[in-house]
């Protein structure tokens, strides 16, 4: 497959981001960087994430965010920096579950399937992570475009919920994985729950 390297443009965001009014007037600048498939092993890919430190307007920077098409799980791994991995659930035509992971170097967070996902650097510095997903996963954004981005935004006043969901669940707090799995193979098969 070899190693695929993507850079995701503000003008590939401005869609899903809460402050719209600062979006129209900012210039395109790079947001964050992604490298895919840097190894492969067991039909398995190992992706890096580069997030540099910005506030997109109000909002601490984050990724676009995305839905796993077929209920594959992804695991990522904090290699530098802080992150806030926020996860949703929809089914039945709304969201049935908001919660969120606070992770620092070293920590292990497992979306699990039927969750969308979105990372958010809310710290000075550079947040980088690894994360090991199926070779045949691919990714939805287009739910999460058509709805303005997730549930709800992470701001400089904390957490605001997006009014383009007519219901939201409360937010709610998740840890990090207490251990790195021993064995990779379920994220290599869909998993419904």
């Amino acid at each position: 497959m070899g190693i695929e390297t993507e850079i995701r443009y503000l003008d590939d965001m401005k869609m899903v981001l809460y402050d719209k009014t600062w979006a129209k007037t900012a210039p395109n600048f790079e947001v964050y960087y992604m490298e895919r498939g840097l190894e492969e092993e067991n039909d398995l890919r190992y992706d890096i994430t580069t997030i540099p430190p910005k506030m997109l307007g109000q909002e601490f920077v984050k990724t676009k965010g995305h839905y796993h098409i077929g209920g594959y799980q992804e695991l990522y791994i904090v290699l530098e920096g802080e992150g806030i991995f926020l996860m949703q659930k929809k089914g039945e035509g709304k969201t049935q579950d908001v919660c969120y992971v606070k992770a620092t170097e070293g920590d292990r967070v497992l979306v699990p399937s039927s969750y969308g996902h979105v990372t958010i650097n809310p710290a000075a510095k550079i947040l980088k992570m690894g994360n090991w997903i199926s070779k045949e996963c691919k990714s939805d954004y287009a739910s999460i475009e058509a709805k303005g981005g997730f549930s709800y935004y992470y701001t400089q006043a904390g957490w605001i919920k997006n009014k383009n969901y007519e219901e939201v669940p409360e937010l709610r707090f998740e840890m990090p994985l207490e251990s790195m799995p021993r064995n990779l193979d379920f994220l290599k098969g869909p998993k419904t729950k």
